[in-house]
């Protein structure tokens, strides 16, 4: 690939899951899910023995078990998690300074031009994997092309524990025959639209004009017009800024009390607030979300003129936001509580940021 940059893509193999059966030898081979098995829990993650029945993130933990019912449930340890994720960026540093991380499990690397020296892209890319095995006992999955869209897109073609090329020569075939639903950035909804237009592959996407795409899809048909062609002009940016911090739960029992309520949101506050203390990183959009037990989800927003500073404003800000909703109509089995329109000091020029909640 010379001539244009080469990204790598690294996706960790069922990432929780994987570090639970590492670390208790008991579970491997068997089907595992990261979470909570109560009747109100939800999968976090799933081994590939527990994806063969199905078994996906953010399931609801009864209907995981019915799909496999000798399912084992094993509790987050999100401290463990980040360890090992920081094992895993310092390898990645050794070859590049161009990291963008997407999660604890996944990151973009820009290696047109690697520490190393090594000869290609795919080189570059076997090692790091061979040497995440080495030190970590994990396997990782590599997509490598000359952009971010196709190098994720190759991560999930040879999962798990392998990796795949695509070049530029090889781009514009690969999406062809991709069937739309598979694209990076379009979800089911988009992709039942898409469906009903006669878009179904790749190929019938590169048939619209812009202009059909950007009536039926908005700002976002640029983006399908562009990616349809092999073309995503988005570089690798090392330390993205956090755009917001959140904290939600879902209770055992649904939430009939506004007191219980408030005193749910109080706690949640209190969970973003030590982490805005701790990172000294603080925002000006609070929003509180609510999910009813009929699984009908609302959120309140309030944007104030300068970044939140203290524990008990994020407080009254989240309470009073979550009374709006008062008296609930139906019982409260989630809330969760988030700040955005994130500054990292209190001389930064702040801008409301978007996010999804």
């Amino acid at each position: 690939m010379s001539g244009c940059r080469k990204i790598i893509h690294i996706d960790m193999d069922a990432f929780y899951a994987s570090v639970e059966q590492r670390d208790n030898p008991e579970l491997r081979g068997h089907p595992v899910a990261v979470g909570h098995g109560a009747s109100r829990g939800v999968v976090a993650a799933a081994s590939y023995e527990a994806r063969a029945f199905g078994v996906r993130s953010a399931m609801p933990s009864t209907t995981a078990l019915r799909k496999c019912p000798g399912l084992v449930f094993v509790r987050p340890r999100f401290d463990v998690y980040r360890a090992v994720s920081n094992q895993i960026r310092a390898i990645f540093a050794e070859y590049t300074p161009l990291v963008e991380p997407l999660s604890l499990d996944e990151a973009y690397l820009d290696v047109t031009e690697n520490l190393r020296g090594l000869p290609s892209a795919s080189a570059t890319a076997a090692e790091i994997r061979a040497r995440i095995f080495s030190e970590t006992g994990l396997t990782a999955s590599a997509g490598v092309s000359y952009n971010k869209f196709l190098a994720k897109l190759a991560s999930d073609h040879r999962k798990p524990n392998g990796q795949y090329v695509i070049t530029p020569a090889a781009g514009p075939a690969f999406i062809e025959t991709l069937p739309v639903h598979k694209f990076h950035g379009v979800g089911p909804v988009t992709a039942d639209k898409m469906n009903r237009l006669g878009i179904a592959t790749g190929a019938d996407l590169k048939q619209q004009t812009l202009e059909v795409l950007t009536r039926h899809f908005g700002k976002a048909g640029s983006w399908y017009y562009a990616i349809a062609r092999g073309e995503d002009d988005r570089r690798v940016a090392p330390d993205r800024p956090r755009k917001s911090s959140g904290s939600e739960t879902t209770f055992s029992t649904d939430l009939m009390e506004n007191s219980a309520v408030e005193k749910a949101i109080r706690d949640m506050a209190d969970d973003v607030w030590d982490w805005c203390a701790k990172t000294g990183i603080y925002g000006r959009t609070v929003t509180v979300k609510i999910k009813f037990a009929d699984f009908r989800q609302v959120t309140r927003s309030r944007t104030v003129a300068v970044p939140v500073r203290s524990r008990e404003t994020l407080r009254e800000i989240s309470v009073d936001l979550v009374r709006t909703v008062f008296p609930p109509r139906l019982g409260i089995r989630l809330v969760g509580v988030m700040v955005s329109a994130i500054s990292s000091g209190p001389s930064e020029e702040l801008q409301q940021m978007g996010f999804d909640f």
